[in-house]
């Protein structure tokens, strides 16, 4: 009999900002899949903000840094979420 997996942390949030998490059999069903499409999304977006940033933060108006400011804070939420839920599955393959 194989040990029990650790659940997945999943790249989303549900009621209230919780996270979600995923106990699968490891065999990539539906759920995991999404999940998989939502963080490639998710670091996509980061990588494009970042591109983003590096242009416009040199000559950027205030409001336009706010604005770029709230969005890679969401961005970088994302990536460590998904940094994290990765971090749990490496460490359950050793």
């Amino acid at each position: 009999m194989s040990e029990p997996r650790e659940p997945r942390l999943l790249p989303w949030t549900g009621d209230e900002g919780k996270a979600c998490y995923l106990i699968s059999d490891g065999h990539g069903g539906p759920v995991s899949r999404m999940a998989d499409t939502t963080e490639a999304v998710q670091l996509g977006m980061g990588r494009e903000l970042l591109a983003h940033a590096r242009e416009l933060l040199p000559d950027a108006p205030r409001g336009e840094l706010r604005h770029l400011a709230e969005c890679l804070t969401e961005a970088l939420a994302d990536a460590l979420r998904v940094a994290e839920s990765r971090g749990r599955r490496l460490r359950q393959l050793n």
